[in-house]
Order: C-alpha cells, then sequence, then structure tokens
C-alpha cells in the first residue's frame, strides 16, 4: 500500500487552506496573562549582578504587561518592571524599567510559524530609594548613569527570551496526531498570520497520512477562507473546518481499510429463502462483508451535517474461505453528530436517514430488492454506523498547541463549514 501511494499525486500539489482559527483579542489577553512570563522576567532579573560598581538586584517585580494588536502589522509588547537593586548595605534605590517591543509571526524554513521581536527600546527611571521612602520625600530621576551600570541595551536580547516558551508551543501546532494506528493527521499553516482587530488568523491545510505515507486529497478542495468573525464574541478562540475537511477525512480512513467490515449473521436477520440455502449442502450461517465502492462524502447544512456512504455487500456462507453468492450496492445517508473533548472532536454517526439498494450481481438468479431490504437492510442499517463510529471512538485531534485545551465549547454548523467557538485553558507546568 505504502508503494502504491507513493506512486500517487503527492499531496501538497494542491495548496488551499481547508481549516483555520481565529485567535481574538479576549484569547490573546488570556495567553499573555499567564505566570509564565513574570516568572522568566523574574529570574533573569534577579541573576543579573554588577560586580565593578558592586549594583545588586534584589527584587524584580512585574508591575505591568500588555500585549496590543497592531492590525496588519503584528503585536506589540509593553512591560513595566519595577527593580529593588542595592548600591550600599543601607540603601536599596527602587527603579521603573520599561521594555517596549514589536513581535511578528513568520514562517520558518521548516514550515513552522514562528514569533521574532524587533524595534525593542527600553528606559529607565528612578522612583524612590529606601532613605527617600523613610523620609517621605517623593523623587523622580533619570539617569545614564544608570543606564550605563545597568547596561539596558542589553536587556532586549533578555525580550528574545521571553519568546522561546510560545515559539516552543507554536511548534508542537505541526505535529502528527493519531486517529487510528495506521492513520494520522497534521495540520500546516499555509502562510503567516494574519492580524487584524478582530485578531489573529490562521489558515491551515490538512494532511492525512496512511502507514506513513501522505495520501493524496479526493478532490481538489473549494478555496476556504476563515469567515468573519463577530466582533461581540466572548471567546478565545474560534477555530473553522469546511466541508472538505471531513470528507478528506473519511476519504483516509477509507482508504486505511477503517471501515471495510465482517457483519456475522445475526438473530434478527430471517432465514435465507430455499433458492440461496440450496447452495450449500449443509446449513451454514450467513457472513456479511461490506466495502466502499465509492469514498465518503459529508454533506454540511444549517444545523445539519449528512454523511453519504457508498457501499457494496456481499452475502457469503461463514467458512474458512469466504464464498460469495450475492452482492448488493447500499447507497445510505446517516447523520453525523460534532461534539469537542478536551482538543479533540468527536464525531459519531446517528441514524440512518436515507438507504438505496440495489442487486448487483448474483449467483442464485433474480432476486427482488423488497427481499433484499427484508433479509438485510435492519442488519445494516445498525453494523454499519456501529462499525464507523467504534473507528471515531476516540475523537480527531483538533489544531491545537501543548499545554492549551479547549473549554466552554459550541459547535455550529453551517452550510459548507463548521464553527467551533471556545475558550482556552493553560495547563501550566510544575516548576
Amino acid at each position: 500500500l505504502s508503494i502504491l501511494l507513493s506512486l500517487l499525486v503527492p499531496a501538497h500539489a494542491s495548496r488551499s487552506p481547508d481549516c483555520g482559527g481565529i485567535l481574538t483579542p479576549s484569547g490573546l489577553s488570556y495567553c499573555k496573562s499567564g505566570p509564565g512570563i513574570s516568572h522568566v522576567i523574574s529570574r533573569e532579573g534577579r541573576q543579573q549582578r554588577f560586580p565593578v560598581c558592586r549594583n545588586q538586584i534584589d527584587s524584580v517585580t512585574v508591575a505591568e504587561l500588555t500585549l496590543t494588536l497592531i492590525p496588519d502589522t503584528g503585536l506589540r509588547l509593553s512591560i513595566d518592571v519595577d527593580l529593588g537593586i542595592t548600591s550600599a548595605p543601607s540603601t536599596t534605590k527602587l527603579r521603573r524599567l520599561s521594555i517596549l517591543s514589536d513581535l511578528h509571526v513568520e514562517m520558518n524554513s521548516e514550515g513552522n510559524l514562528e514569533m521574532v521581536a524587533s524595534a525593542c527600546k527600553t528606559s529607565m527611571e528612578e522612583t524612590q530609594s529606601t532613605e527617600e521612602m523613610e523620609r517621605s520625600t517623593p523623587h523622580k530621576s533619570s539617569s545614564s548613569n544608570i543606564d550605563k551600570e545597568l547596561n539596558i541595551d542589553k536587556i532586549c536580547l533578555e525580550v528574545t527570551k521571553l519568546l522561546l516558551l510560545p515559539n516552543e508551543r507554536l511548534m508542537s501546532l505541526t505535529a502528527q496526531f493519531p486517529i487510528t494506528p495506521s492513520c494520522q493527521v497534521q495540520y500546516l499553516p499555509l502562510a503567516a498570520p494574519m492580524f487584524s482587530e478582530q485578531g489573529i488568523s490562521v489558515s491551515l491545510q490538512t494532511v492525512f497520512q496512511v502507514v506513513g505515507v501522505a495520501i493524496p486529497l479526493p478532490v481538489s478542495p473549494v478555496p476556504f477562507s476563515m469567515p468573519e468573525p463577530v466582533s461581540s464574541s466572548p471567546s478565545h478562540l474560534t477555530l473553522a473546518f469546511s466541508e472538505h475537511f471531513y470528507s478528506s477525512l473519511f476519504f483516509a480512513l477509507e482508504m486505511s481499510g477503517a471501515f471495510n467490515m465482517t457483519i456475522p449473521e445475526t438473530p434478527a436477520m430471517p432465514p435465507l429463502p430455499q433458492q440461496m440455502s440450496s447452495l450449500f449442502q449443509e446449513d451454514l450461517p450467513v457472513m456479511l462483508q461490506a466495502v466502499f465502492r465509492s469514498s465518503p462524502r459529508v454533506v454540511l447544512e444549517e444545523d445539519k451535517a449528512a454523511l453519504k456512504l457508498f457501499l457494496t455487500v456481499h452475502v457469503g456462507a461463514e467458512t474458512p474461505a469466504f464464498q460469495s453468492f450475492l452482492s448488493m450496492n447500499v447507497d445510505m445517508t446517516a447523520g453525523l453528530l460534532f461534539s469537542v473533548a478536551d482538543t479533540r472532536m468527536m464525531i459519531s454517526a446517528a441514524g440512518i436517514e436515507e438507504t438505496e439498494l440495489s442487486l448487483a450481481s448474483s449467483d442464485v438468479g433474480p432476486v427482488p430488492a423488497d427481499l433484499l431490504e427484508e433479509l438485510f437492510l435492519p442488519t445494516i442499517h445498525e453494523k454499519v454506523p456501529a462499525q464507523m463510529n467504534a473507528v471515531l471512538s476516540e475523537g480527531v485531534f483538533l489544531p491545537h498547541i501543548s499545554s492549551f485545551t479547549y473549554t466552554d465549547v459550541s459547535v455550529v454548523i453551517h452550510k459548507d463549514y463548521v464553527l467551533v467557538p471556545c475558550n482556552l485553558k493553560l495547563q501550566v507546568r510544575p516548576e
């Protein structure tokens, strides 16, 4: 299978997004409010030592940190840090260090998104010393000597250290996630994010792999762009998935053989007519084998999702070597239900909505369609969705970065796409 797949058209021949996400200003505010940035600033600041001037930083407090969206450009990071600096045994000076840096996100050579700092500026001003605090005499002055002592021009280099953890997490966006033991999914950004007043938009292309080989898309995707977000939305993040995304998912699972199924005889199956049972010298249980003759297709309408299945069901005797004596073409439409648990989308096939059944081949002569329906359709209606739900029971990983999960999730189905508004929850790593 790997050799055959590798000879097909490369999966990346068509670079078109089929899903994406918008991080809203409220989501950006949540991301920057975590303890990570303050901890790094405090740790790095306390490690500064200046033996020539015998100054020592005793305390570092992040007084204010803001992250502002700059439309069409990127982000602006502003940090105010209060430093307690001891220059003599009895004197501690309090100084306010202000850092202003522009951030933008670009794609690196490995295809990962990377946050880069630029246009960094710093300033320092003295606020109060311990002696002045005792005399309650306010004093505020700027000093170039202080700037030279603390070498604040080099502080901008420390800003890049603040980006190490965010960039590490951004790299996790393109990780491969398992769907089944032989099928994986990967989300690849197609370009650097777009920055607007509504938030940060990222367009993604989904790549499905079967036994480690990227499969070609079943059809060329219709160009998909992120829908305009609702300006009043309180959600941190809105994910969007095109109809093509879901059809590609089921196509990949079908190519991996995950949906091929063998259905043994069930008590609900009526006895075979004489014309069928006469083929065998003894009573043998009946077995059904269902395979796809065409790829599954997902159809999205307002508030409704449906899965169209195109099966060939072979009927035969349950013997060591399966002997098929009759084949049926079965076209089914099942409802689809979506939900989200943590970072996975849970997908399940609900009730059968429509079925078309016709005789494909027969070794027992003509068999009326109504008789085929009576004999086999109840079993097919029961077992086929159950098998698909068993394959999908673990869910499909959504685009996400490490340490973040999704909460307060809702799934909204529109014509041709699905929206998933949600909030972010940061799982803080232990020290």
